[in-house]
Order: structure tokens, then C-alpha cells, then sequence
């Protein structure tokens, strides 16, 4: 059996791995992917989409979605992506594409049944989707799994907030109030993801290709958390929802009310644990990372890394 997949993502270095995962995996069938702005804009983003999936092998079909926030001024990661999203890699420039309301719809049609729905960046498009069809979305997404949000651990953007809340919070609220039975894959457990900068440089100084592209792309990450935390490696938030969403058992979620801060700076898209009116989102808390570590080999980095190059 395979676990048929949407994903809705913004690429993004991460996104990008997760991508590849998802395209590999024997256990997943990647139907289609939606775009959205978020790490970069969504004319990258598109375009990252389909070059790291033709780098994958994949003939996946790829639809933009938002090009901003619900009600937010748009505001992008280029200190953390690079202004092209993949770490300043010299791509041909994105060519314009014209935003949509019904990214996510698109790809679940392109889909042709039900399937895992998961989403990596911002939750504007699926909060687009509920909005133009809620029916049809659930009729679809048997299953969303999201990467975002943080309860005990610290956020990564204006103090209190992960990235893709912290982009657009009511979105968030939108999709938290649908029960959907979202799962949030948050900082939690993605702060547990990480690739050592050795890794890295051995991937960037090997002579294969591929090797040295994955360490071009990661090396922009490392430099980047090196640089605004002092740690030396690259966290890896995206691959871990993917990873969970193919196997959950190598975490453990608690069932918890969540709510979202609209506040216009301070607070701004914080993820907290509500009252009884929220409504309950399962919330990754742990994770076993060994397995992780086992399939990212498997599928990203084994040719050139083993497991002993995950520890720091």
C-alpha cells in the first residue's frame, strides 16, 4: 500500500527536500503539489517546485495558489532561502504566474481521489480551499498533516511565532477552527531534524553532482543558523511532516485546543493551548528521529552520507 499525496508548499530549502521525499518514497504516491508564496514569492516558488521535482524524476503536476496573505501585507524568508528561495542557486528567473484562489482545489482534482493533504508553508491556500468548496475538500483530504506552529519550544519569527503561522495568522485560525484533523508539525519536534554542517561539507565537497547540489542548497541553511543561533548545522523542519504523515508512529501528538494570535506585532501568529472553544488539533509533542534519520538515507542521502553523519 502507498499513501497517496498533495502537497501544498512554498520551496524553500527544506520544502525542497521534503519534496524529494515525497516523490521517492516507495510508501507515498505524490498526485500533485500546489504552490504559495511564503519562503519566497509565489512565481519562485512554482518554479523551485518544478525543479526539484524534475530533479526527483518526478512528473508531478504543480499548481499556483496565493501570492500573499489572507489580509497581511506579503513578506517573505529571503535571509533564510536566499532571494530565489534555493539558496541563491543561479536558477533562470521565475516566470510570472498568475495567482489563484484554488491552488489546493486544482491539485485535489488533479489527485483523482482521496488523499493525505500536506502542507509546508503558510495555510493561505487551504484556507482559500474552505473557503470556495469546503465540501469538496473533505471529500478529499481524509487526512491533513501541517508543518507549523510551536507550543513549548521557541518560535522563529517575531518572537512568540513559527514562520508559516507567523505569514498568515488568520489562515491558521481557519483552518485550526475547520477539524479537519489537522496535525501540526511543529518546532517541537522539526528543531530535532537537524543536519550537522560537516554533513554538509561533505556533500558539497563530493564529486557527484547531485551531492554537491544538496550541499549548495544546505549550505545556505547552515550558514544562515550559524549565523543568527551559533548552531553549527542545518535544521530540516519540512521532511519530518512528510515523514510523519507516512509513518505517525514515530511520534507521539496530544489532542489540545489551539489558539491563534492575531495581534498586528507582538504575539503576532503565537500557537498556544486555548480554551474549550477552540477547536482540538493533534500536536506533535516527540519524536523517534532514527527512523527519520533511516529514511532520509534512504531516499536523499544515502549515496554519499550514513547514519553516523547525523550526529553532531
Amino acid at each position: 500500500m502507498t499513501l497517496p499525496l498533495v502537497i501544498d508548499t512554498d520551496p524553500g530549502i527544506d520544502d525542497s527536500l521534503a519534496l524529494i521525499l515525497a516523490a521517492r518514497a516507495r510508501g507515498a504516491r505524490l498526485l500533485a503539489v500546489s504552490a504559495s508564496y511564503g519562503n519566497t514569492t509565489l512565481d519562485n516558488a512554482s518554479r523551485n517546485a518544478r525543479l526539484v521535482l524534475g530533479r526527483a524524476g518526478a512528473a508531478v503536476p504543480v499548481f499556483s495558489g496565493a501570492d500573499r496573505p489572507l489580509v497581511r501585507p506579503l513578506a517573505t524568508a529571503k535571509e533564510t532561502h536566499g532571494t530565489d528561495g534555493l539558496g541563491d542557486h543561479r536558477l533562470p528567473p521565475a516566470a510570472p504566474v498568475r495567482p489563484t484562489s484554488t491552488g489546493i482545489l486544482d491539485a485535489l482534482r488533479a489527485a483523482g481521489g482521496p488523499v493525505t493533504l500536506v502542507t509546508l508553508g503558510p495555510l493561505t491556500n487551504l484556507a482559500l480551499a474552505l473557503r470556495n468548496d469546503p465540501a469538496f475538500l473533505r471529500s478529499r483530504v481524509t487526512r491533513h498533516v501541517a508543518m507549523g506552529g510551536n507550543i513549548a519550544a521557541a518560535g522563529n519569527s517575531g518572537g512568540l511565532a513559527e514562520f508559516n503561522v507567523w505569514c498568515d495568522p488568520e489562515a491558521a485560525a481557519e483552518v485550526f477552527a475547520a477539524r479537519l484533523g489537522t496535525e501540526l508539525v511543529g518546532l517541537d519536534v522539526t528543531r530535532r531534524l537537524v543536519i550537522p554542517a560537516a554533513a554538509v561539507h561533505k556533500l558539497a565537497s563530493h564529486r557527484d553532482g547531485d551531492a554537491q547540489w544538496l550541499g549548495a542548497l544546505l549550505g545556505f541553511y547552515v550558514r544562515f543558523h550559524q549565523e543568527r543561533e551559533g548552531l553549527p548545522g542545518a535544521v530540516i523542519n519540512d521532511p519530518l511532516a512528510v515523514a510523519l504523515a507516512l509513518e505517525p508512529s514515530w511520534g507521539s501528538a496530544d489532542s489540545l485546543p489551539i489558539a491563534v494570535s492575531l495581534a498586528e506585532a507582538t504575539g503576532r501568529g503565537e500557537t498556544r493551548v486555548g480554551g474549550a472553544g477552540e477547536a482540538p488539533v493533534r500536536v506533535y509533542r516527540d519524536v523517534i528521529v532514527g527512523p527519520v534519520h533511516d529514511l532520509l538515507l534512504e531516499y536523499l542521502f544515502g549515496r554519499w552520507l550514513t547514519k553516523a553523519d547525523f550526529q553532531p
